[in-house]
Order: structure tokens, then sequence, then C-alpha cells
């Protein structure tokens, strides 16, 4: 069935009966894809059947389906002819793994951040009114997208529209963790209302195909019903019509709620249930492993490559417990990555002072505020580009009120395959420009370990970003106290001055190795801190060497390297300044050693420019 699907509206050739042996054809497709170039795996597989009824239901790509988040987007892609990119998925050059307009016409918003689909929905039924067009607009929220406090911004807003908005709310009672909070409890009572869904299924619709006239009174006695059996009634009462709970993996279901959504002239929730993982076993037993995997073996499910050494994340983890088990205080926060983020042993060995808040990263930030001004040190674990939802909670609720909570900055640089959306390349600009704030970089793991009981001890704002995969084990004999606001000096030579932060040390390290060759001595920095810069080192450096290369695994604009640049041209304004950062761009999907030589921050690029500057030599980039 699936070598029929070449082009968007293909799957409407598809005979009705064939409709299952269809989605297990595409799950296979994906299982198979995803085994060899990673990907998101259970989010996709549980929203098969879903997206195929979409497809039938919808005229592509005259009507517009917002993915919410966009991880469940595979399907969608096979069923618009894009079948053949799944061999370059995530790849340099190759498809992305979440929706993007620049693919196809068919990917109407381009997402990779959650909670955002009915809000931009919205607009764009707002945009269709406007233009006076006639399409159906629908976003798909699910994967605990709900806990997110942007969904329900956009839900208060939805209940005053006069006109058709089909919200799919798919629940597989999952996030990338499993979810939490009051609006899980609240699903899981729909889902459990069985005199409520036996009723509805088994009269309601009977009825209203066999007396159309009765439609109206029987809507009216299905609400009664729905305010005895079915708690709260969320949605309704914020002037949301209500369908389902329907079965998210029976075709014809979805397709009949579907049709009878897009008659409603109002916001409507079409509450749809799927199972994350459906189609693979490993991926149902365990589904946040399962949620964003690198390559694995079909037959187990276990990754294709054995992890050696420990990553940051690993680090963290460990360093986390131990501050556990010295100090009552330290607590830790997170954003529904209990996992990704390493906090699950501390969950367990603290649970009483473990939070898991949520997608909610904006309340992430100021309820740790509220544990800071209560007596504790908070830890707030996130990845690094996801932080940047709550810019505003980390200025006004902990820099200004000088409170002790830790950032702990997971993913930051170069994330890899995930892309635009997910690279945490913002965060050394950004958390710089903020009153109190300490912003601080491990050169290796040890590193990392000792920041963290330095940043609990300071009794300030802190953040430590460090990078994702294995933790660096080299320089371990270069273990100085850390002293606020002090770089550490690695090694000393008279040519150039290589000053690194973070990730980036390891590569500046490659750096000196390879201009040692060319007869050419290099200092090495280790920086530490981003924030307060150690100015006696920066002084110190710029007075004994001409060149001075800064190296930063983030943007250029309000980085590292313009921070040092303006000090230098107060101290020694002949002195030449070379700085390696991002420039002002979105980084694309790939591997991280390509992606770094696409920017020109890998060793042997910088070394090219440094030998450019200091020979006059010509570089080939």
């Amino acid at each position: 069935m699936l070598e029929e699907i070449k082009k968007t509206g293909d799957i409407k050739k598809i005979p009705e009966s064939a409709y299952p042996e269809l989605a297990q054809e595409i799950r296979e497709f994906i299982i198979d894809k995803v085994s060899e170039h990673g990907g998101h795996l259970g989010s996709n597989l549980g929203a098969v059947e879903l997206t195929m009824a979409l497809h039938l239901s919808l005229n592509l790509p005259k009507d517009k389906i917002i993915w919410d988040v966009g991880h469940q987007c595979y399907t969608h892609k096979i069923l618009t002819g894009r079948k053949a990119g799944f061999d370059r998925l995530r790849c340099l050059g190759g498809m992305s793994g979440f929706p993007r307009r620049s693919e196809s016409d068919c990917d109407a918003y381009d997402t990779g951040h959650s909670s955002t689909s009915i809000s931009a929905g919205i607009g764009m039924v707002k945009a269709r009114e406007l233009a006076g067009e006639d399409y159906t607009v629908v976003s798909v929220i699910g994967d605990g997208s709900m806990t997110g406090g942007l969904a329900y911004e956009a839900l208060n807003n939805a209940s005053k529209l006069e006109t058709n908005f089909i919200i799919i709310l798919n629940d597989n009672n999952m996030s990338i963790s499993e979810n939490i909070g009051g609006m899980s409890k609240y699903l899981e009572s729909v889902r459990t209302a069985e005199p409520y869904l036996n009723l509805r299924d088994d009269v309601y619709y009977s009825i209203r195909d066999r007396m159309p006239r009765a439609v109206d009174g029987i809507r009216r006695a299905k609400n009664s019903i729905k305010q005895l059996f079915v708690p709260g009634m969320v949605f309704e009462n914020l002037g949301i019509t209500y369908l389902g709970p329907v079965d998210g993996h029976d075709i014809r279901s979805l397709l009949r709620v579907i049709r009878e959504a897009k008659k409603i002239k109002k916001a409507v929730i079409v509450h749809v249930l799927t199972e994350k993982g459906r189609g693979y076993e490993p991926a149902l037993r365990h589904p946040a492993r399962f949620h964003g995997t690198g390559p694995f073996v079909i037959e187990t499910g276990l990754p294709s490559s054995k992890k050696e050494e420990a990553d940051y994340t690993d680090v963290f983890s460990t360093v986390m417990c131990k501050l556990g088990q010295r100090d009552g205080r330290v607590a830790a926060v997170t954003a529904a990555m209990t996992d990704g983020t390493g906090l699950k042993r501390f969950r367990k060995q603290f649970p009483e002072r473990f939070f898991d808040v949520g997608i909610a990263e904006e309340h992430a930030v100021t309820f740790a505020a509220g544990l800071a001004a209560g007596g504790f040190v908070p830890v707030v674990a996130i990845y690094s580009s996801f932080l940047q939802r709550a810019y505003d909670e980390i200025m006004e609720d902990v820099c200004l009120q000088n409170l002790p909570v830790i950032f702990a900055l997971d993913r930051a640089g170069l994330v890899g395959r995930d892309g635009e959306t997910h690279h945490g390349i913002f965060d050394l600009s950004y958390l710089s420009q903020m009153p109190g704030m300490t912003v601080m970089a491990p050169k290796n793991k040890w590193e990392l370990s000792d920041m963290m009981k330095f940043a609990v001890s300071l009794n300030a704002p802190v953040a430590i970003r460090y990078p994702r995969g294995t933790a660096y084990s080299g320089l371990g004999e270069f273990r100085e106290e850390i002293t606020y606001g002090k770089a550490e000096l690695i090694s000393e030579g008279r040519d150039v001055c290589l000053m690194a932060l973070g990730s980036m040390v390891q590569t500046a390290e490659k750096v000196r190795e390879l201009l040692l060759k060319e007869g050419i001595e290099a200092s090495l920095v280790n920086a530490r801190f981003m924030k307060p810069l150690d100015v006696e080192m920066i002084s110190r450096m710029a007075l004994d060497h001409g060149l001075f290369v800064t190296m930063e695994e983030n943007i250029a604009a309000g980085g590292f390297g313009e921070r040092v640049r303006a000090r230098i041209g107060d101290i020694a304004p002949a002195v030449k300044v070379m700085s390696v950062a991002i420039e002002d761009r979105f980084v694309p999907h790939g591997d991280t050693e390509e992606l770094r030589r696409l920017l020109g921050i890998d060793a042997d690029s910088i070394t090219e420019r440094i030998l450019m500057r200091l020979k006059g030599r010509k570089s080939s980039r």
C-alpha cells in the first residue's frame, strides 16, 4: 500500500479495507528509518491512524494542519510524498524531523517547541476570515503540551471564535516523561468515564444518523450527561465544544468525529486517545527512551553503538545526588524532562525535594524563585533552547531579587540532528544581559562537578551551561579551585592567546597542538566564567600577545567574544582580536561535527584562520 503513496492526496485512492494494512506498513517504515538515523519514534508510532484520518478528511495543502512541537509529523511527511526523504532524515542537507514550510506547502507552520499550535491556529483562522477564504484549520496538540501555559492563553481566546477551528487533543498520557498535574488527572478521568462513553457511542451517533431532527435534543441531553459523568467539563465550560474521547487507532471513528467537528461554527476540541509507541514493543515498554532516540537495533530496541563513557547529563545526575545528600536545602526543578536532564536518580532519593512542573518553563523558574525565597537552593534543569521561553521570569523573578536559583542548562551549544529549534546557541548572550546573573561553562566533567558545588555556595543566581554528548575527560590535571570570576591558565606561549569557554576548551587544545606543528606557540586560557569576565587575566594576556582569539559555541552577537573584545579595546587597543563564534543565523540540523565545520568553529578551520592572520596565508574557507 505504501508504494501507492507518491504525492499529497494519494491516500484517498486507497480502499477503506486497506487502511489497517497501510497503517502497519507506515509503522514498519518509520521504525526502519528511525533505527538508522535516530529521531522521534514513540510519538510518531502513536499518531499514524490520526494522521491518516486527517489526510482523508482534509484537502491539503488548501486546508492547514499545525503540529504542536512537530515531533509526530513523520506519517504526515510520508503522506505528502516525502518518503524518499527519510533516507537522509535529520542529516545535514536532508529532511528535517520537524515540519518545515521550506520542505512542503503542506507544512503550514514551522514548529519545534511545545504548546504553540492553538495560538498559531487561531491566527490562521483570523487570517482566513480577513482574507475571505474558506479552508479548515486544525491544530494537533498532545504529548503533554497541554501542560504549557501558552496553550491555556490560546484556549481562552479560542472560546470567543464564531467560526470553525478544530483542535485535536492527541492524548497519550505522556510527554517525554509521564504526564503530571491537574490536566493529566482530568484527562484520565475523561478516559475512564465509561458510562458516558458507552451512552455516546451506542445511542447518540445512532440516533443522530437515523433521526436528524432529534439532533439538537440529543446534543442537549448529551451535554447534561457530560456534566454528570465527566468531571469539570473544562473545555465546554470555557465555551469550546468537546467531542470525544475517540479511539485514536480506529480510523472509521476518527473520520466520523472529524466530519462532525468540521460542521461546528466555533472552536471544537476532539479528544483522541492514542498509545505512544504503538506497534513496537520496546517503545511501549520504554516510552521515555524512545521519545527521541539514536540509531538502534530493531530486534532488541538496544542502541546500535554502546555508550562507553559518561555524558555531561550523567555527571550532572551524580553531582545532584551528592549535593542532595550534603545539603537539605538543595531541590531540583524540571519541566517534563526528568529523564532527559538526568534527575531520575535525584527524584528517587529525594522525592520531597523534586518537582516536575510539566511543560511549563515559565512556571518552573518563578516556582523556583519562590522556593529560593523560602530558604531553599533550587536547581532548575532545562535544555538551553527551552529555557529561552522563561527569559522574563529569569530576569524579573530571580535576578531582580538576587535569589539563589541555579540554572543547569543541558544541551547548550550545538545539539545536532534536531536542528534550528533545539540548538542552545543563545544562552550566553541572553543570560549575560541580566544584572546579578553569574554565567559559567565547564571545560570537562570534573569542572562541571566543581561548578555545581560552587554555585550552591554562592547564594546568588547562577547559570551553568554544558553540552550534549560525552563528557570530556581531558585536562584532568588542571583542576584549580573555582574562584568567583577567575579564569584558569592551562598553558603559556609567546605568539597567540586562545581564550576558550566551556566545550570550546577541548577544541582550543587541538588548535594549540596544530599551531605548534606550524612553529607557533599559543597560550591557552580556560575562561570558566562568561560573566563576570576575568579582567585581570584578559589584561595580562593582552599585554603579552599580539593576537587574542576567543572561542565559544554561541552566537557572536552579545557573546563571549564581544565582551572580551570590548575589554581589550579599553586595555590594549593595538591587540588584534579574532572571535570564533556562530554568526547571525539559525543553524540547520545535522551531525554535530559536520555543523562545526560548516560554521567554521572546528579545530582545523580555526587554525587556518589564525595562520592566515599571523602569516598572511589565504584561507581556503
